[in-house]
């Protein structure tokens, strides 16, 4: 079972111990290959909302036989399961998220860090809303993060 623990400062984490991945993924119908299982740790370590990219580099020396295709396609698995959600707020930069409930995502101008956004927003409350069906929600800011904004003061 996979559990969203909420940590200080109102951050929503998840938590999965590492003998569990494998029954996670069969319990979403996916077989659990070792390549499968070590993305999703990575993505379960690693809150840093990475590129396929990303996660090969930090994979391929401990599994050589790791292929970028392998990488895309497990990542695409994965949404269809809904076990990992897609973030696109650069057009030529496609990151993802292990957490899938609704929040948000704050990307730095400056130094490029991207991090989550716990939000509050009550849907029902927006009469253009009322009678339609929401698949998804994506909702980011850009701007310059706490470090850089003191830096330029």
């Amino acid at each position: 079972m996979i559990y969203f623990l909420k940590k200080g400062g109102g951050k929503m984490e998840l938590q999965l111990h590492t003998g569990d991945i494998g029954n996670y993924l069969k319990e979403h119908n996916i077989k659990p290959s070792y390549q499968r299982m070590k993305i999703f740790q990575y993505l379960l370590d690693n809150h840093n909302h990475p590129t396929v990219d990303t996660i090969y580099k930090a994979l391929c020396t401990e599994i050589p036989t790791l292929s970028k295709t392998t990488v895309y396609n497990t990542l695409n698995l994965f949404i269809e399961k809904k076990l990992v959600y897609v973030i696109v707020i650069e057009e030529n930069e496609t990151r993802y998220d292990l957490l899938t409930h609704t929040h948000g995502h704050f990307k730095c101008n400056c130094c490029g860090v991207l991090f989550d956004v716990e939000l509050n927003i009550d849907y029902s409350m927006s009469p253009e809303l009322a009678d339609c069906e929401i698949e998804e929600k994506h909702i980011y800011f850009k701007g310059l993060c706490k470090n850089c904004k003191g830096k330029q003061n």
